[in-house]
């Protein structure tokens, strides 16, 4: 009976809100909270709108996008106006192009007008992360033609009580990994067979080599120049064997030349890409996931790497 009662009185407190919207409606979001714990990150995911990218050359080109939005509600709230992440997005949206300044701009918006009342102090955290695939023009190797090539990113800003932005872009690159046993094997068996000291085979042998990917996060202020294309030719810097989007015969024989010049296991193109980011000043951190899909086996050669900490 006591239950009944209790879900009782529940209802009774939601219908007869004391609190109430713009419009005369009940508004149960900023009603006192009966359990005071404090949630670090409330908001949207997967909130899907077209969205105009500042590329590096200075040109705007419409991405469709997906965003995450979240504040740090404290224990003394019930909880967040999720439309207003929304509207907040797609009116900023609407004449600033996204860039470093675009997030600064949302960050305090969501700190400032998902606050219950004018008078109180700035919400504590603030979150955006955008997940979208950007295309940057690729030359051929040697055709003089060109293609699209697209990379999934993640672009992450984060603001907290001090009021100092931070920046984490993440982005996938597609290469070629050329296994450094398996091409010396290869090489090896041909010799002997031009030497007759084996009849196996034709006497031609192929090293195997497998589509990889590294999945690099980088962690930097807005403030700085990083850009994503400086990160992707950081990249092609630390891994030379990108996939190629459109190729003809010539590139073909280019990048195949290209693979035998660049034998690497993973360990090889964790530690490339190491050698490479740790000499940026901007990234304040970074890490990475190098993943190998095996031609030869079922399974994955994976390595994770992150940023050397200097003593």
């Amino acid at each position: 009976m006591k239950n009944i009662e209790a879900l009782r009185n529940k209802r009774d407190d939601i219908i007869n809100c004391d609190v109430k919207d713009s419009t005369g409606l009940n508004d149960f979001q900023k009603t006192k909270n009966e359990l005071p714990i404090m949630i670090p990150k409330v908001g949207i995911e997967r909130f899907r709108i077209p969205l105009n990218f500042e590329h590096a050359d200075g040109t705007l080109m419409s991405h469709d996008t997906e965003a995450s939005m979240f504040v740090l509600i404290e224990g003394h709230k019930t909880g967040a106006n999720m439309s207003r992440f929304c509207n907040i997005l797609q009116e900023q949206s609407s004449t600033d192009p996204i860039n470093h300044d675009f997030f600064k701009t949302i960050l305090r918006r969501y700190r400032t007008e998902l606050r219950d009342y004018e008078d109180e102090p700035l919400i504590p955290e603030a979150y955006l992360k955008l997940k979208f695939n950007y295309p940057v023009k690729q030359p051929s190797l040697k055709s003089g033609n060109w293609g699209w090539q697209y990379y999934e990113c993640e672009w992450e800003g984060i603001e907290g009580r001090d009021g100092k932005p931070l920046m984490q872009l993440t982005l996938k690159y597609e290469y070629s990994s050329t296994c450094p046993c398996s091409l010396s094997m290869a090489k090896q068996y041909e010799e002997e067979y031009r030497a007759g000291k084996t009849t196996e085979g034709s006497g031609i042998a192929s090293a195997h080599s497998q589509r990889s990917i590294a999945t690099v996060t980088v962690t930097y202020s807005p403030d700085s120049d990083v850009t994503i294309e400086k990160l992707i030719e950081l990249l092609r810097v630390a891994l030379p064997t990108e996939t190629q989007s459109l190729v003809k015969r010539i590139d073909e024989q280019a990048f195949a030349i290209l693979n035998g010049d660049n034998p690497m296991f993973v360990e090889h193109a964790s530690r490339r890409i190491s050698h490479v980011l740790n000499d940026v000043e901007e990234f304040l951190d970074w890490e990475a996931k190098v993943d190998h899909v095996e031609s030869l086996h079922s399974h994955n050669a994976v390595a994770y790497i992150r940023k050397e900490k200097k003593a």
